[in-house]
């Protein structure tokens, strides 16, 4: 890539854009850490969206009908750090200052929640290309259920800045597919093609078309040939805005480190300070007067301040618009605000279904089906689907539409298999507001989405995620679709609930704690066989409470038997054939770690007394993690190697999940 020029700031905009890229360069050097050049090649693009285009109010970043911004390429915080503090959001020049500290609202990777403006926690690569797609699909379905001609009282849109990596993801590969299948025509991404990535210059590993690419995804593609130029961004971002039926991308022509005479168009320039005498002849170079760091000049400061008068009067616009469409709507408006602000009706649970034993065996993924849709009739809010496995996942919502090109009011969301873009797109349609996003595949595909969970944990999004199919007894699919380790590998993602049912009844409760958590994920593990359904006296709200005494012993328990979802009732069984040799079992049902932990030390002392060293878990999955539960003389009967290919009952028998085996295990355990 040729070297630019800098220019010498001459204009309002030059020295705005120059305000950008020494805050940057000063923040990344006083904390001897940081990612500078992006921030310096993007200050153009990032003044022309802020100040020129975008709809925003700083003094109310939580605006309902502001335009979304997501900073992708998060290592480019201090771009967006800089623009928060410029433009008049509550970030005040010391947290600048103080960028990537200890207790900062500046941490190294923007982080939802911490400081006003930031729509979501970005970083990992490709996610918030992702999460951006969600936000748009949130927009267009709130506005295809609560706008009326002449009444829009939802019309934002939502912009994405992202880089070379992002799009080498495959994450962005799959969302930007579906962001052009359903025509998300206010998606607007600004692609900061500098041609530069962390080992050297993309031309190492990453040299397709990505204007090709876009187009057969479906998207508009706008080329800027010099991405300093704020004038030709704000043109291509007007025409962004004037196309109707689909999503674009403006692919910007950048430099990384814009303006370092000796560390432009360098990779060097990613991730690291530039260093004090560089960013001297930088700031020389770009015609920059003060000496001091962290210098705003007045008149870059008020022209970057006119964003809160123009926000205050869009949110006012809005306002009125609003008391209108109140006025001859009402309906509608109580159900805008109801999805806004998750309001839950007095005894909205009270028609959720109530299983009983007579009603026979049913799989605890048929249970959620039938739970999801009573929830769905009470809550217009609830909306998601699966990644290509609606009919085995049982996620689709009878009698509503598909979320579709011409159906945005559509509940059931077709993600295609696509599972890390649907944990992504989840998180980001939560983001938005509005909406209460769940999505399904099977358990062992949570591997593909991990990544998603861990961010959306992070930022403790009460999602839902749907997995079933939840061990070996998938059955002759085979090791490749059986999952082992995945219930360790999600109870080991912090903020996290993961909640795996015994029964339909459980399954119902396990539905009601996921809709009422407020704070973190969950996710509800489901089995492809037949359960019976326990009686509802012994379950109620056991859930609730992580773990419970499902069966005690006639006198005093000898052994604990501890164990979650199918494999509950071959415990059950054993607890019966012991009592008939004469041992007294007590069955604990375990369906959540984390809600157990959560209890007070009493109850959980209650239910797992100290005294009582003999205890066995059981669980169709490897054995890592129980031993905090069964203790140094307990013992675990798991899975510790993958599945085989077979009826599902035989593996189970084989892998020796039965009665007979917990027998064995608990009278060789007692003869100790």
């Amino acid at each position: 890539m040729t070297k630019a020029t800098p220019k010498q700031q001459t204009t309002t905009a030059e020295l705005c854009i120059n305000t950008i890229r020494t805050l940057s360069m000063d923040a990344v050097q006083k904390a001897n850490s940081g990612h500078p050049g992006a921030p310096m090649g993007l200050a153009p693009a990032g003044y022309a969206l802020w100040t020129r285009v975008m709809k925003h109010n700083p003094k109310n970043p939580d605006w309902p009908d502001r335009d979304r911004f997501v900073l992708s390429g998060g290592h480019a915080s201090m771009l967006l750090y800089s623009l928060l503090h410029l433009t008049g959001y509550d970030l005040s020049l010391e947290e600048i200052q103080n960028f990537r500290q200890w207790g900062s609202k500046t941490p190294g990777h923007p982080e939802y929640g911490h400081a006003p403006g930031v729509e979501t926690t970005t970083g990992p690569l490709g996610q918030g290309f992702a999460n951006a797609v969600g936000m748009a699909m949130a927009e267009r379905h709130l506005a295809a259920g609560f706008n009326q001609p002449g009444h829009e009282i939802v019309d934002h849109y939502t912009y994405v800045m992202c880089g070379d990596g992002d799009l080498m993801e495959g994450v962005a590969s799959e969302s930007a597919s579906l962001a052009g299948h359903l025509g998300l025509a206010k998606l607007i991404c600004l692609y900061d093609d500098n041609g530069i990535s962390i080992e050297g210059t993309t031309g190492i590993a990453f040299t397709e078309n990505v204007a090709k690419r876009f187009d057969a995804y479906r998207w508009q593609v706008i080329k800027v040939k010099d991405g300093s130029d704020p004038d030709a961004i704000e043109k291509a971002l007007i025409a962004a805005k004037a196309e109707t039926k689909k999503p674009t991308i403006i692919m910007l022509k950048t430099h990384i480190a814009h303006g370092s005479p000796n560390k432009q168009d360098a990779a060097d320039a990613h991730g690291a300070p530039l260093g004090e005498e560089e960013i001297k002849v930088t700031k020389k170079a770009l015609g920059w007067k003060s000496k001091q760091p962290f210098t705003i000049p007045k008149k870059a400061l008020t022209a970057f301040r006119k964003c809160v008068k123009a926000g205050e009067k869009a949110e006012d616009r809005w306002k009125k618009a609003y008391q209108k469409y109140n006025k001859k709507y009402p309906d509608l408006a109580d159900g805008w605000v109801n999805a806004l602000t998750r309001f839950m009706p007095k005894n909205w649970d009270k028609n959720l279904p109530c299983f009983q034993p007579e009603d026979g065996p049913l799989a605890t993924r048929a249970a959620s089906g039938k739970v999801l849709n009573a929830a769905a009739a009470i809550f217009p809010s609830l909306m998601g689907g699966s990644a290509d496995l609606a009919p085995s996942n049982k996620t689709f919502i009878d009698g509503s539409p598909e979320f579709q090109k011409k159906s945005y009011d559509g509940r059931n969301i077709r993600f295609g298999v696509r599972e890390f873009a649907m944990g992504a797109v989840m998180s980001g349609m939560f983001l938005h507001g509005g909406v209460r996003p769940y999505g399904g595949t099977f358990l062992v595909f949570a591997d593909y989405m991990r990544p998603a969970i861990r961010v959306a944990a992070l930022m403790k999004l009460p999602v839902i995620y749907v997995f079933t199919h939840d061990s070996v007894a998938v059955g002759e699919d085979g090791p490749t679709h059986q999952p082992v380790e995945h219930l360790a590998s999600l109870r080991a993602i912090p903020n996290l609930t993961v909640i795996r049912p015994a029964d339909a009844t459980e399954t119902t409760e396990a539905w009601r704690k996921a809709i009422t958590m407020n704070d973190r994920p969950v996710a509800l593990i489901l089995s492809r066989q037949k359960l019976p359904i326990l009686d509802a006296k012994q379950t109620a709200r056991g859930v609730d409470q992580g773990a419970y005494i499902l069966s005690n012993s006639k006198g005093r328990a000898q052994i604990l038997l501890i164990a979650t979802g199918a494999e509950v009732h071959i415990t059950l069984e054993a607890q019966q054939m012991l009592a008939k040799k004469g041992v007294a079992a007590r069955v604990i049902n375990m369906p959540s770690w984390e809600l157990f932990e959560e209890q007070s030390e009493d109850i959980k002392k209650r239910i797992l007394p100290p005294t009582l060293k003999n205890r066995i878990a059981v669980e169709a999955g490897i054995s890592m993690g129980w031993e905090r539960y069964v203790g140094p003389q307990g013992k675990v009967i798991g899975i510790d190697r993958f599945g085989a290919s077979a009826p599902g009952g035989t593996v189970l028998q084989k892998y020796g999940f039965t009665a007979n085996k917990i027998v064995a295990a608990a009278l060789e355990m007692l003869k100790k």
